[in-house]
């Protein structure tokens, strides 16, 4: 499975971006879907995921109510949509995707920054 993020760009705070992951290979969309970030000299921090089927979605205290977690089985792509963005948003955005019965994330894409200025 390959996982390719995107839509990571420069905003100002206050503003709101959208990322995409889109999967191919083997996909599945039995997998549960991640997104995680890290930001310059910090370890990589979970942000928010969804279940197979969308039904239950998951977030960190930091971004509830401002993130929307979502995807598109027919497209094999998931989303995050970012409002309200904050400078300390700011970080390197991954997805990545758990098989069924893992206890760990088992793919992982390559990133896409987020730079939200003051």
């Amino acid at each position: 499975v390959q996982l390719q993020a995107s839509g990571g760009g420069l905003v100002q705070a206050g503003g709101s971006l959208r990322l995409s992951c889109a999967a191919s290979g083997r996909t599945n969309n039995n997998y549960f879907m991640g997104w995680f970030r890290q930001a310059p000299g910090k370890e990589r921090d979970f942000v928010a995921s969804i279940t197979s089927n969308g039904g239950s979605t998951y977030y960190a205290d930091s971004v509830k109510g401002r993130f929307t977690i979502s995807r598109d089985n027919a497209k094999s792509t998931v989303y995050l949509q970012m409002n309200s963005l904050k400078p300390e948003d700011t970080a390197v955005y991954y997805c990545a995707a758990r098989r069924p019965m893992s206890n760990e994330f088992n793919y992982w894409g390559q990133g896409t920054l987020v730079t939200v200025s003051s």
